[in-house]
């Protein structure tokens, strides 16, 4: 009998040991998606778009009232500061409602779309669920990430499998307790914690799922997307990017500085629109570097858990050791290094999580 995955989240902060979870096995994994199916058929048809949404919020309500705690773990998880944490969750809420509000134009009877009139045909467009989806979400944001799919999906009457992040495990548990207490019908929605691509794999080849939303690394997306190209299936990739920025010399380079370098190094530089280059013209060039060093001369780098910390460690040992390899790959060639010194970055501690969190 194949042992059973044990998948263990470190925290960046402390060097800890924070969850500990129990991967799924091969047999529940062939089932969620049958479970699913049976509870999509059930969902879908027993349940108005009205009710749905009324699920909806009062999950997220259930979801605002534990709002600190969600923060916390959050910040133990993954170690970004907890003046931030918060912020993402009431973000995700806002958001969330904010679907749920357009939902009635969107997927009810002001959504109907009407074709050309002829004699003896009614044309029309409806938008309809698509049976099973599953979420493969990340751990820089994973509120926010998730609830861009989860909640269109619930809304418009699917029934969902979640794929968390072996870095964050706990965001699908706080979803499927708030959904559950809010009265969702049983096994509408699911979740597993996996932590190899190649087990994860055969839930995205199998046809019982109808849906893929992958949020996530390149890599992730590109191996998502070679598993499912053998059948027919819908799969949504939002996948990181290099973007850039421009200073034009008219600008108002202090404004330029604060803005570049909270777009650059928020969350630790570990969000997928961060910005990864900057082009400046040569007529600006030196007082806009002289204003970036003003400006990161001013951010503390910190303990999460201090409310005043701006920057937190990057999640593990292998994000450490890839930034610090771009920096010499950079230096090595041509590049002038400008930072004063590194000594308290090398001071805070980081730790390389036992399973990656790419997936």
């Amino acid at each position: 009998m194949m042992s059973l995955e044990n998948i263990t989240t470190i925290s960046p902060a402390t060097n800890e040991p924070v969850v500990t979870r129990t991967g799924v096995s091969p047999e529940e994994l062939a089932q969620l998606p049958v479970t699913a199916q049976a509870a999509f058929r059930s969902f879908s048809q027993s349940t108005t778009l009205e009710q749905r949404q009324k699920l909806v919020l009062s999950a997220l309500d259930i979801l605002e009232s534990r709002q600190d705690e969600l923060a916390r773990e959050i910040t133990e998880q993954m170690g970004r500061p907890i003046a931030y944490t918060g912020v993402e969750v009431a973000t995700a809420i806002r958001r969330s409602r904010y679907l749920t509000r357009i939902s009635t134009s969107v997927l009810g009877e002001e959504g109907i779309v009407p074709g050309e009139e002829e004699k003896g045909f009614r044309r029309y467009i409806k938008r309809s669920p698509v049976g099973v989806v599953l979420i493969i979400f990340p751990w820089n944001y994973p509120y926010l990430t998730l609830v861009n799919s989860l909640i269109p999906a619930i809304l418009a009457g699917n029934s969902v499998i979640l794929k968390p992040s072996p870095q964050t495990p706990t965001i699908v548990e706080q979803f499927a307790s708030a959904f559950a207490a809010a009265g969702l019908p049983e096994n509408v929605l699911q979740f597993f914690h996996c932590g190899s691509f190649t087990l994860l794999e055969t839930l995205v080849r199998s046809p019982l799922v109808n849906h893929i939303c992958f949020t996530g690394s390149e890599a992730g997306g590109l191996a998502v997307q070679k598993a499912a190209a053998d059948r027919i299936v819908n799969v949504g990739l939002e996948l990181g990017g290099k973007d850039p920025a421009y200073v034009r010399e008219d600008v108002d380079i202090s404004w330029a500085a604060e803005e570049v370098v909270d777009g650059a190094i928020f969350n630790s530089g570990q969000s997928c629109c961060a910005i990864e280059r900057v082009y400046v013209h040569e007529k600006v060039y030196d007082g806009f570097i002289a204003e970036v060093k003003k400006v990161l001369s001013n951010y503390r780098v910190g303990e999460p858990y201090d409310p005043k910390t701006q920057i937190g460690p990057v999640v593990s040992k292998q994000a450490k050791k890839a930034i610090l390899a771009q920096i010499d790959d950079a230096v090595n060639k041509g590049a002038k290094d400008e930072t004063p010194t590194n000594e308290t970055f090398e001071n805070f501690p980081q730790m390389e999580t036992m399973s990656s969190p790419r997936y």
